[in-house]
């Protein structure tokens, strides 16, 4: 008898899919941005564009970039918005320092 294994039963990624991903975090803004939204879960624009020393309007497209690509989410709370990573925000994180630290 076979059984399907995890692996098999589920789909991997097109190269559409994957680019879209990628793309998400092919700017050093991005980078940035994602990796402090990993260790500041809930972390405002107003804070983001404060610790990353960047203009609020430029900061303001850069997540919502990462929102598109999937990588982090946003949550209205009340006047402001509050950033977490997204499963695969947490894969990208991952992958981006284990790639700087080789």
């Amino acid at each position: 008898m076979w059984v399907m294994s995890e692996e098999s039963t589920k789909k991997k990624k097109g190269p559409k899919k994957l680019e879209r991903h990628f793309k998400g975090i092919s700017n050093h803004w991005r980078i940035q941005i994602l990796l402090l939204v990993a260790d500041n879960s809930g972390i405002t624009l107003n804070d983001i564009a404060d610790a990353v020393k960047g203009n609020m309007k430029t900061i303001s497209e850069h997540t919502r970039r990462l929102m598109l690509a999937g990588l982090i989410e946003k949550n209205y709370a009340g006047l402001s918005v509050e950033h977490n990573l997204t499963p695969y925000g947490r894969q990208f994180v991952s992958f981006i320092n284990t790639f700087s630290n080789s």
